[in-house]
């Protein structure tokens, strides 16, 4: 995995962790509509971080060719056109 890669999984990874806690507050039931309706709208953000993360890396893992694979830009140096 490139670095931008593992730097995405690593951003994901900590929002997953914040919606986790989100979620914890929301079902502990001690949080007031108010508060819940705020809680809410945060995990909806992160959720919305969460899928841009994701696009990113994705987009990030298939500019750059697999290891041992050359890029399609053009011919080979070494090809006969």
């Amino acid at each position: 995995m490139t670095d931008a890669g593992m730097s995405a999984a690593a951003e994901i990874e900590r929002l997953i962790e914040r919606l986790e806690a989100a979620a914890e507050r929301l079902r502990s039931g001690e949080l007031p509509p108010g508060d819940a309706a705020g809680v809410v709208e945060e995990c909806a953000e992160l959720a919305v971080q969460a899928g841009a993360e994701l696009e990113r890396g994705a987009r990030g893992e298939q500019s750059a060719p697999a290891e041992g694979q050359d890029p399609l830009t053009g011919p080979r140096q070494d090809s006969l056109l």
